[in-house]
């Protein structure tokens, strides 16, 4: 019976520290947690992800090919960690703009520059956090966050911010974690309808929903247009 007793234990401690720092990312555990663990992976995170271009092309370029306004215009990439938005959206010779990538990972972001050295001056690497964004008000058409927004401490913030750097009528992708284990997030998991009432609570408007890979789903919507 203690033998079976003491199995049970390290079985549930295993579980424990399982959604601790693999499923939730260290998030129960506070932002340095998830910044630290964020930093230790920078080196190994392409090898982790394996973003094959052809995928990358779809699920990220494409979408944000759609809602740029203009020439030279401006994206900026919430989250961008080793500058998955930015590398893939440069690489594409329809984009002539420039893209701004945020993270709060300063691992994350020497990995990127390093990644996005050929691409000069048409990127800036900023360290910041989503909850409050070290840019100006209304600078860019788009602005995307993916795979992300589960694992930020505030969530609201971080939204309420992403909408005040978003120009009127610009447009927000953002992703929502839809497999089995987002109902992990415990105090977080939101329905696809519940996430877009989410989203419009914040400001913005029209929210979509788009089915984009086996664990997220694709959320565009817009910020109005002052009148």
């Amino acid at each position: 019976m203690i033998w079976i007793i003491a199995v049970a234990t390290i079985l549930t401690a295993c579980a424990l520290l399982y959604w601790l720092f693999i499923t939730t990312e260290g998030l129960y555990l506070g932002r340095r947690m998830v910044v630290w663990l964020y930093d230790i992976t920078a080196s190994r995170y392409e090898g982790i992800k394996k973003y094959v271009v052809e995928d990358e092309e779809l699920l990220v370029v494409e979408p944000i090919l759609g809602y740029v306004q203009g020439d030279n215009a401006l994206v900026v990439d919430v989250a961008t960690g080793t500058g998955r938005v930015p590398r893939f959206l440069l690489d594409d010779s329809r984009f002539d703009g420039r893209v701004i990538g945020v993270d709060a990972s300063r691992g994350m972001l020497r990995r990127a520059q390093l990644l996005l050295q050929p691409h000069g001056d048409r990127v800036l690497l900023v360290h910041g956090f989503a909850e409050a964004l070290p840019l100006p008000s209304a600078i860019c058409s788009v602005l995307s966050c993916l795979e992300t927004l589960e694992f930020i401490p505030d969530e609201s913030t971080a939204l309420h911010e992403m909408v005040r750097v978003l120009k009127p009528g610009g447009t927000l992708l953002i992703t929502r974690r839809c497999d089995r284990e987002a109902r992990l997030f415990f105090g977080r998991f939101r329905t696809p309808q519940q996430f877009e009432a989410f989203l419009v609570q914040h400001g913005l408007e029209y929210p979509v929903t788009h089915p984009w890979q086996s664990n997220y789903d694709l959320v565009i919507a817009n910020k109005p247009v002052v009148r």
